[in-house]
């Protein structure tokens, strides 16, 4: 089992890597790359700034609203496997005794239970990045629930928007990404429980398998027993979480009316006072969040982080360039992603 849990986390790792590298390759100022530069911005491109005389390997921009089922389905199940799993088969983080119980024990026998006493410790860590996890899978359904919800009542998309097959492979390859990184380091072990639950209930049947006793308490207070971090990093989340909101619906505004549909105008409002892509900036500081909230000690979410922050600078990049070729009067003080800097 551990083997399997090291390598789904270096898969995990791999495909990070695998799929941030080139996009800072496109970057790098080299005259030889020009034309893998312009592919991958030709892959990356959709709506507005996707400018296509055919819709061959093409799907319609509608179609984000796929990306966001995907990643509700997939997040629901790791958020409820995990769940349960920190319940009914790990001790509860504020529960003690048996911690209290070891150390008692190592100061009254003199230190014989050394071991015993590294032991707990070493389980109670993992019993708390199990609920630290829990947490981050709340986050990210906030996020993804969301999502969906403004792809069908806010948006209103053009019936011209399309986006490049490619794109399309990789939104699915990142919702499905994302939240699994957020829990890869004892996957495996859910995983395994889940089987084990699964497999009673055909062998006993519903009526007959163990029932564990279990109250509002056990699901919610660990939670709140989180450290410092943990909710330093909700409030990032939630501050980038409501002003993507404010973006989205700015931008959802543009175009109300079905026979403007093909019309674009200039956005204003929120973070479009300083920035051409707040939407994305948002996002950066949604990711952000949850790295924070981790508290930064998995790999893992680091390299999450850096595809998010280099996918959307490279997206802004050239939804600026959009922006300043479409229009003559843009205002000359707004940044592409980060306000002050770039």
């Amino acid at each position: 089992m551990e083997e399997l849990g090291l390598g789904l986390v270096s898969l995990v790792r791999i495909a990070w890597i695998a799929a941030t590298l080139p996009i800072i390759v496109a970057w790098l100022p080299l005259p030889g790359l020009r034309l893998f530069r312009t592919t991958l911005l030709g892959f990356a491109k959709r709506g507005k700034i996707f400018q296509s005389n055919t819709t061959k390997f093409t799907v319609p921009q509608r179609f984000f609203s796929h990306f966001y089922v995907v990643a509700i389905f997939w997040t629901t199940i790791l958020l409820a496997a995990v769940w349960y799993y920190a319940i009914k088969m790990l001790p509860s983080l504020i529960v003690e005794q048996d911690l209290f119980s070891t150390i008692t024990s190592h100061l009254t026998d003199g230190g014989s239970h050394t071991f015993s006493l590294h032991k707990s410790m070493s389980i109670r860590d993992h019993v708390y990045n199990v609920w630290l996890s829990v947490f981050l899978l709340l986050l990210m359904e906030a996020q993804v629930l969301r999502r969906l919800y403004e792809t069908i009542y806010v948006f209103n998309y053009s019936p011209s928007a399309r986006m490049h097959v490619f794109g399309y492979l990789a939104g699915l390859f990142f919702y499905t990404a994302a939240p699994l990184s957020l829990c890869c380091t004892f996957a495996p072990e859910v995983f395994d429980f889940v089987k084990h639950l699964v497999a009673e209930f055909i062998v006993m049947g519903k009526g007959r398998m163990s029932k564990p006793e279990s109250t509002v308490w056990m699901f919610v207070t660990p939670l709140l027993r989180l450290r410092w971090y943990a909710w330093m990093g909700a409030v990032i989340f939630f501050w980038g979480w409501v002003h993507q909101y404010r973006c989205h619906e700015i931008l959802g505004s543009l175009r109300e009316k079905t026979e403007k549909l093909e019309d674009y105008v200039i956005p204003y409002g929120d973070w479009f006072e300083y920035v051409s892509s707040p939407h994305y900036s948002a996002e950066i500081v949604i990711y952000g969040g949850m790295l924070v909230a981790s508290g930064g000690a998995d790999l893992s979410l680091w390299l999450l982080f850096a595809f998010v922050v280099a996918n959307l600078v490279f997206a802004a990049t050239e939804t600026q360039r959009w922006y300043l070729h479409k229009f003559d009067d843009y205002p000359p003080n707004r940044y592409a992603i980060f306000p002050f800097v770039y």
